[in-house]
């Protein structure tokens, strides 16, 4: 009997083994891998690492001290806006405040925020943070903050009066002006939220450094190589995002950055050359992407400088160059003529505007009336390709063999992109290619932010001023009846067509190319590239 309890035991002790055994495998098997999918209990998931090729290098990554497409490409995914856009669109939608409300003389705005938000350095984020942000930027040096002083200012007057915190989750935005496109506005990538806790502990660095509420963490910035983003493990958003890691690689050349997708060292790519569609669309491995066209790229024309401080002059570099001829060649399709300085997918384009014809010898007689002497110019073309520009230095070219042929030699320089800027922005280019992709879809973010002389010294590179035009933008401004404030946006697209500060070239139609198996991609027309929604099949 008691030999027979022992064997009974120690049969018990050798099963219960085994059972102990086999769970603590499967604990093995399945630790440390909480993302992505599996086939199997035994296989390890794998990480969902997407790699963007671009064409150039951020300039910082502080949204609010730059103007630079490819600065918000990175920031757009670190940081949030009070308000955002559609997928798709330019259509107002919640972002970090929930809901607001809108005082009968549009001078006080309400917002309710988001609660139990946090940044990623783990501070809060409530109304007192976006107290902080606004103060910071109204506050900022002259020049400091060149989007806020662009859409907030007018007349050197702050349309902002005061941004308030009543309570934690509510702020209060009380301002000096009606300002019609307010909202929008304050949707831009310009106006994220940072950590305050950040802000200060920076400094000037801030933008090395970027702390924000968004989707992705920022990990590293290798200058003019990658920008290397993490999944926020505590995004308020529920299921968001989609991939663990987000790597953002610069390839200066068009098609050495199409090589790349197709040796499968990146999964995305923008800046695709329109010659190079039909190979994509024929690779089942890849996809091209058409991102809405909002956009515009011109030659512009530095008024402060001789010889186009003279409008005829102006007036005859846009006779001289077949535009139409330069669509066809480098947007194959891709692109329309541009005539004013917004597309006519803007609510408020002046369609009796035809623009000016090429015609050669009518640019000969303007420059012989202007008496203009024959001096050497420079040219500056784009060193990346840009949405609205799939290749800067090749337009320049045929720039340059349209002045030479009417009597205007040009030599054609170039710097780096940040750089390029900085000089642009300065007012030390005689002509210079450079173009704008619409922020938020509204006239103003063209006209007035481009060519009102309140942004000569950010994004009015042209240093054009206008008396009369800076009226009528800063009326349109104010002006709630849409008829009335279209009606005033055609007025100022006359004058400005007239004096010329630009040679408007195209609205593009920007290309993208990815592998076939990215899904979720939504290209946004303003190009920002929100990825927290992309994920691989």
């Amino acid at each position: 009997m008691r030999n027979k309890k022992w064997l009974l035991g120690l049969f018990l002790t050798v099963i219960l083994s085994l059972v102990l055994a086999a769970c603590s495998e499967d604990d093995a098997t399945t630790e440390g891998t909480d993302t992505g999918s599996k086939d199997s209990a035994s296989e390890e998931e794998t990480p969902q690492v997407l790699v963007f090729g671009r064409g150039g290098d951020s300039v910082s990554l502080d949204p609010a001290i730059v103007t630079d497409g490819e600065s918000y490409k990175v920031t757009e995914n670190i940081f949030e806006t009070l308000l955002s856009f559609g997928d798709e669109d330019t259509t107002i939608n919640p972002g970090l405040a929930k809901e607001w409300t809108v005082s009968e003389d549009g001078l006080t705005y309400t917002f309710e925020l988001q609660e139990g938000v946090k940044f990623h350095d783990g501070t809060d984020f409530n109304a007192e943070a976006v107290v902080f942000n606004f103060e910071r930027w109204t506050n900022g040096e002259a020049g400091e903050f060149p989007y806020y002083e662009s859409m907030f200012t007018v007349g050197g007057e702050d349309v902002i009066a005061s941004v308030e915190a009543s309570g934690d989750y509510t702020v209060v935005f009380t301002l000096t002006r009606a300002q019609a496109p307010f909202l929008k506005n304050i949707a831009m990538s310009p106006f994220a939220i940072a950590s305050p806790t950040a802000v200060e502990a920076a400094g000037e660095t801030f933008g090395d450094n970027p702390v924000g509420t968004g989707p992705f963490k920022f990990v590293e910035w290798k200058r003019n190589d990658s920008i290397t983003l993490a999944k926020n493990e505590e995004y308020w958003q529920e299921g968001l995002p989609k991939l663990d890691q987000l790597i953002i690689k610069v390839y200066p050349d068009n098609s050495a950055r199409l090589n790349a997708l197709v040796k499968g060292e990146i999964d995305l790519a923008d800046g695709i050359n329109p010659s190079d569609a039909e190979s994509i669309t024929s690779n089942a491995d890849l996809q091209l992407i058409e991102r809405p066209s909002m956009n515009v790229g011109y030659l512009g024309l530095t008024s402060t400088r001789k010889p186009f401080d003279n409008v005829l002059v102006r007036q005859a570099v846009n006779y001289a160059i077949d535009k139409k001829a330069i669509v066809d060649a480098f947007y194959q399709g891709y692109a329309d003529v541009a005539v004013n300085p917004m597309p006519s997918s803007i609510s408020g384009y002046n369609e009796e505007i035809t623009g000016y014809e090429y015609d050669p010898e009518k640019a000969k007689a303007l420059l012989a009336e202007a008496g203009y002497n024959g001096d050497e110019i420079e040219l500056w073309a784009m060193p990346v390709a840009r949405p609205y520009m799939p290749d800067g230095q090749k337009i320049a070219e045929a720039i340059q063999g349209y002045l030479e042929a009417v009597g205007i030699p040009s030599k054609i320089t170039t710097y780096e992109w940040a750089t390029y800027l900085e000089k642009a922005t300065n007012g030390e280019a005689d002509a210079f290619l450079l173009g704008w992709t619409g922020d938020n879809g509204d006239a103003d973010n063209f006209l007035y932010t481009l060519l009102g002389s309140a942004n000569i010294g950010s994004n009015n590179y042209s240093y054009y001023k206008n008396e009369e035009v800076d009226t009528l933008l800063t009326q349109a401004q104010t002006e709630t009846d849409e008829e009335k404030r279209n009606g005033l946006y055609k007025q100022a697209q006359a004058i400005i067509f007239e004096e010329a500060p630009w040679a408007p070239i195209a609205h593009s139609t920007p290309l993208l190319a990815g592998k076939a198996n990215v899904k979720g991609y939504l290209p946004h027309p303003t190009g920002s590239e929100s990825l927290q929604n992309v994920y691989f099949e």
